[in-house]
Order: structure tokens, then sequence, then C-alpha cells
């Protein structure tokens, strides 16, 4: 019996393939590859472009993008947004196009966040040797530019016949939707082979279901994370992004609600519960709370769940500081599970949360502990409201920017970072209300993140309230997809604030040893560094000129007014502030290593590196 087949270019496959892949959590069913990102040249225009446009919208939605990077970002903010089960592609040119995906193909990647890039590659069939926008190289004639997304990619193959693209799509849609390995996937399409046609099989398009699998705990690590759980006095939660990603945030609530064990937040981690919970205690690690921190330094027990342990949360392996402090690691990854030499529990976060509830029915720690955590939540309390405190007629400072959103924000809406200073005012002060309304990157860090991130979460979750907070430094590496979120009709708000320069390294250059040196915004003075006046750099005016709406706010009373118009606007609006530069957040609660200088002979590198040898002394290995 002949099996059936359609005879279609390697692209239009491609295309049509990812149209009827689906996944599946919980009986509830996902559109995998929900719409493509483009950005064409000749490395797809004929190929790939061809094939989406003869696809059609229902078949395979468009979006245009403006910067390789950006549509990148977009994505993952859209897979973020729906717990990783639903993703977006994006196709690119070769050459310039294809390795502008490199940093947002590792931000997916370190964040675990499914993407799916289709860069355009040189001629499998070399007709011309070279070609345009090809890096010669000269001992390995197969290797190309798009080799640099190997790194950064959780799978990676090069489609060089047509017969390739049948088990390296499936290979594709197993990694973006397995919980434990997802991150960007990259299929490479010389653009050669993208227009060639083929006879395929009529099952490769067939519909496909793929189930994300929540993994049950062993029992024998189940046991002995139960028996160091109860066996603990001081015990703590450290929730991680995982918890979100396998929407646990219920399950969490009742293990803490029965078992009275207090819960710190990773940046990725934050909202796992609602900030006024009695146990919530907020940020941990360098950016985290006083009551967090001090009740990390003494903990005897630390129950990660679903997180990677960075060094912003460890305080660079200085703030588990109780002598015998143990750890129990519950993960969808044994990779992660196993950090800090921890008693593993390798499952996913909900079943695992659910099964140690079970079994530790009854417990409840002490009396005595939990009136000390809340007693330190209460005085945290006290600082997030001093912070946001401000007079009507007053220049805001940054927190008090927060202040003012917080007290116009919505339970949903959803508050978008990245990069510079925000991140650890946001992760001391922010009170989050719901599970998905903090929003962020704090994997990768990067600039550039807040505005494309900002339209992938519209699209995910279509009349919800986001807002991106930027400062002027990102806002001038990436504002170009405002004009996408105009184009789209997405309400996308962007608070801009300008601080004239790279507040937050600033601020660390100084701490440092490195004064400051090349983080202001200003004209070059006489003595050749960057003390001059400001630049008369207008970003509210650049902003409008993209096709924002721009509300300027000099005041904390004008700042309310314009968050509260640009939450009622059905337009992209910009509300644009030139916040006051003294300092106002609360110190950190916990260090940060960044090297300092050995030697050196000026006086603030010496005395900062004095300030770095004391800290580092408070390394340890957990072991």
């Amino acid at each position: 019996m002949s099996t059936p087949i359609r005879r279609l270019t390697v692209a239009q496959a491609l295309v049509r393939f990812l149209s009827a892949q689906y996944s599946e959590r919980d009986g509830v069913r996902h559109r995998l590859i929900a719409g493509t990102w483009g950005i064409f040249g000749h490395g797809n225009v004929a190929g790939i472009g061809q094939a989406l446009l003869e696809a059609g919208e229902d078949t395979m939605p468009f979006h245009q993008g403006r910067n390789e990077q950006s549509m990148v970002h977009a994505a993952v903010g859209y897979a973020r947004q729906l717990n990783r089960l639903s993703a977006q592609a994006v196709t690119t040119s070769i050459g310039p196009g294809a390795t502008n995906l490199v940093t947002g193909a590792a931000l997916a990647t370190v964040n675990r966040l499914p993407v799916l890039l289709l860069p355009g590659d040189y001629f499998a069939t070399r007709p011309a040797d070279p070609l345009l926008q090809q890096l010669e190289h000269p001992v390995e004639a197969d290797v190309s530019v798009n080799d640099t997304l190997r790194p950064v990619s959780r799978y990676f193959d090069r489609i060089t016949r047509p017969e390739m693209l049948i088990p390296s799509a499936l290979n594709a849609m197993r990694v973006l939707t397995d919980p434990a390995e997802t991150g960007a996937v990259t299929l490479a399409m010389p653009q050669d082979v993208q227009a060639e046609a083929y006879d395929w099989p009529q099952e490769f398009f067939a519909e496909r279901v793929w189930h994300v699998r929540r993994p049950a705990p062993d029992p024998v690590e189940l046991a002995e994370a139960v028996r160091e759980i109860r066996a603990a006095g001081r015990p703590l939660i450290v929730a991680g992004g995982g918890l979100h990603h396998s929407e646990a945030e219920g399950a969490l609530k009742a293990l803490v609600d029965a078992t009275g064990i207090p819960v710190a937040s990773t940046q990725a981690g934050k909202g796992s519960l609602r900030h006024d919970h009695p146990a919530d205690l907020g940020g941990i690690g360098h950016t985290g709370t006083a009551v967090c921190d001090d009740i990390a330094r003494t903990a005897d027990l630390i129950i990660g769940v679903g997180t990677r342990y960075t060094d912003f949360t460890t305080a660079s392996n200085t703030l588990f500081q109780e002598p015998g402090v143990r750890f129990v690691n519950l993960n969808i990854t044994a990779f992660d599970a196993h950090k800090l030499a921890a008693r593993t529990l390798v499952a996913d976060a909900r079943t695992g949360l659910e099964a140690l509830a079970e079994r530790l029915s009854g417990h409840r720690v002490a009396e005595a502990y939990e009136a000390e955590y809340r007693a330190g939540k209460a005085r945290w309390e006290e600082v997030v409201e001093t912070a946001y405190r401000a007079e009507d007629s007053a220049v805001p400072t940054q927190t008090q920017l927060l202040g003012a959103l917080d007290a116009v924000v919505g339970d949903d809406d959803v508050v978008i970072n990245a990069a510079g200073s925000l991140p650890g005012d946001l992760h001391k002060l922010w009170r989050a209300r719901s599970p998905r309304q903090y929003h962020l990157e704090y994997g990768y860090s990067c600039m550039g993140y807040e505005i494309p991130a900002g339209i992938g979460v519209q699209q995910a979750a279509p009349g919800t309230p986001v807002w991106s907070l930027v400062g002027d430094g990102t806002y001038l590496m990436m504002p170009t997809e405002i004009v996408t979120a105009v184009q789209e009709g997405l309400p996308v708000n962007l608070v801009l604030i300008q601080n004239h320069g790279y507040a937050s390294i600033g601020g660390l250059s100084e701490e440092t040893g490195g004064e400051r040196f090349g983080t202001a915004y200003r004209y070059r003075a006489a003595d050749g560094t960057f003390s001059g006046a400001p630049l008369p750099v207008d970003l509210a005016a650049n902003a409008a000129s993209l096709g924002m709406d721009v509300l300027r706010a000099k005041t904390v009373r004008e700042l309310r007014d314009a968050l509260a118009a640009a939450r009622a606007s059905d337009r992209p609006t910009c509300v644009y502030v030139e916040t006051d530069p003294t300092p106002s957040a609360p110190p950190a609660e916990a260090w940060w290593d960044v090297p300092v200088a050995e030697v050196a002979s000026r006086e603030a590198a010496v005395n900062a590196r004095e300030q770095y040898d004391g800290h580092a002394a408070a390394r340890r290995h957990h072991l």
C-alpha cells in the first residue's frame, strides 16, 4: 500500500508541520507554535517568506519585527506568560540577521524558555562560493556564522537535505516541550534547501499533541526530603522560576499554610506567594529584603524549589551561614537539584510540593519561629512604605516612582524589567499580587528586553495592562519595537526613566573603585572625562516619533495621573519622567562578588579592595 505524499518546498513543509503541533498539560491543549516573527532578506524571503505567505494567517500568523534580537525577546515574553506551554518561531536572513539572534537565544536558554529559531544559511549546494554575507573559514568549510548559535541552543541542526527536516523537526518539538530541556531551538535553513521541492509523506503534517509531563518524586528521595524537613528547626523555602513554569503556586500555598515554613523568592520566583501572605518574606540574596536575608543566614535547612541558585540568590555563597545548614532541592532537572550538595527531589514542582504536603501532614514549625519572621516582615513593610512615600509636588525618586505605579496597577497587571538599578529596587520593594505580575528577566539581565517582551506578553494575554520599565541606557539600546507595538495596536505602557546614564553600573563602579568612569551620559569636559553638562537628548520626543502617545511627568502628582491615564488608554503610551537621583532604595542586605583590582594607585580602588577582601572571607562551599 503506497503512502500518500504531498509535494512542497522544505519551507512550505516546515510551516505546515508547525501549524499542526500542540502541547498538552493537565488535559489543556495549546497551540505549540502560535506564530512566526520575521525580518526578510535574501536568505529567507523566497523560502520561509514565500511559505508563510502561501500558508496564510489562519495557518501561521506572521509578526513583523524591527530587530532580530528583539523578535526573540518578544517570543520569550510570550512563552513565559503562558508558562512555556506555547511558543513562537523567529525567522531571519543569513549573516547579520542570523547572528543578531545570539543574544536572544542565550537569554531564552539561560531562563529555560522555549523559542524556535529559523535563521537562513549559506547554499548547501555551493553554486557560488563565497556568497553575499558569507564568513569564509579557511579550515572548516562547513562552518557558517549560524554556528555561533550552537552553544546558546538546547538543540541545533542544519537542514542540508529536504529529508533531514522530518527527524529534526520532531526533535525540535520534543525539546521545546520538555520541561527539563527546553530553551532556544535552532534549525539553520540553507537558502537553496528552503526552496527545494520534495515528496513529503502526508502523515508528517498530521496533528500531533506533545504531552508536557509532571514527573513525580522518587519514593526514596521523597522520604529523605521529608526526614530533613521534619528535623529542621528553621527551614526556609527558596522559590525560583520553575515554580511558576509548573503553575505550582497553589501547591506552595497549601504546603506553607499547613507547615508555617516561610518563603523567599528569587527574581524569577517572586509572586509565588502573594505579597501579603504572612509567610512571604520577599526577595532573597543581594537584592533581597532584610527579613529574608536575616532568616536565610540562620536557616538550618534551605528547600529550593525550581531555582538555579545564581550568585545573586546565594550572595556569592556568603548568605547561608548557619554552620550545619543543609539543602533539599526540588527541581525537574537533576543538574539543578544537585547544586549545593543537596538532597535531591527530581520532580515537577507542583507534583513534588503536593507529595511533600501529604507526607508532612501534622508537621508545623515552632510558634517562636513564625512569630520571628512575621515580626521581621512587618518591619520590612514599614521600610517599603517609607521608600514609596512622597510629597505630591516633589520630583520623584526611583522608589517613589514604584510607589506611584503600585498605587495604579491592578492585581493582574504585568510589570516587566530586566536590567539596571530597577531590578534591585523591584526585588526588594515590589508587592506582587499575582503569579505573573512580576516579570523580571534576570537570568541574562539583558538591556533591551523590556519593550519587545511587553509585546509578547500582550500577545499572550490580550487585554492585560503591561508595563515595560526602562531607563535611558536601556531605551537607547533597543527602542525599535515601539513601531511594532504601534503597528499591531498593542497598548504596551512604557515607563521611561531619564537619569542621564548607566545609573546602576555607575553605582557599582563607585563601590568597586571605578569612580563611575564611563557611566554618565554627559559632554566631555576640558579634562577629557564625561563630566560636562547632561546630553540634550529628548527621549520622550523620540518615543513620540516612533508612534507612541507620550505623557510627561515632573512631579509625583503628575506621575500618578500619567500612569492612570496610560493604564486607561487603548494605545501604546509612554510615561516619561526625569527622576531625582538622590538614593532612596534600602541598601543591599547581602554581598555580591564583583572582583576589585588587587593592586592600584588610586585611593578609591585601594579602599574598595579592603572592603572586598573582608566580604570574600565569608564565602563558603556547601559540601
